[in-house]
């Protein structure tokens, strides 16, 4: 139980970073890797802006609870794998469907 514990936390401190990363810098990390297709620098809507930053605070609040239901087995826990991909589209369809 302490491995898998402790390979969770070695794990998830990468992970962590890039979240961090992703919310701190939104355009930098959705180009990551396609800025060669581009003779320019491409504009990102404010709705991507937006998404990219839901979806990186959302991920650093879920996965906590997903590494801990996993390793615990806590029968209760097990509603995040239902609750974390509503939430994540909830905030999807209002982030896109709104008009401002």
């Amino acid at each position: 139980m302490f491995t898998t514990i402790f390979f969770t936390v070695i794990i998830s401190i990468p992970v962590y970073s890039f979240l961090i990363w992703m919310y701190l810098e939104p355009e930098e990390s959705m180009l990551v890797g396609k800025q060669w297709m581009y003779q320019e620098e491409p504009e990102v809507s404010n709705s991507a802006i937006r998404y990219t930053k839901f979806l990186s605070v959302t991920t650093m609040i879920g996965l906590p609870f997903l590494f801990i239901s996993a390793i615990l087995e806590i029968p209760v826990l097990r509603f995040v794998y239902v609750i974390f991909p509503v939430v994540i589209l909830v905030g999807a369809l209002k982030i896109f469907t709104d008009q401002d």
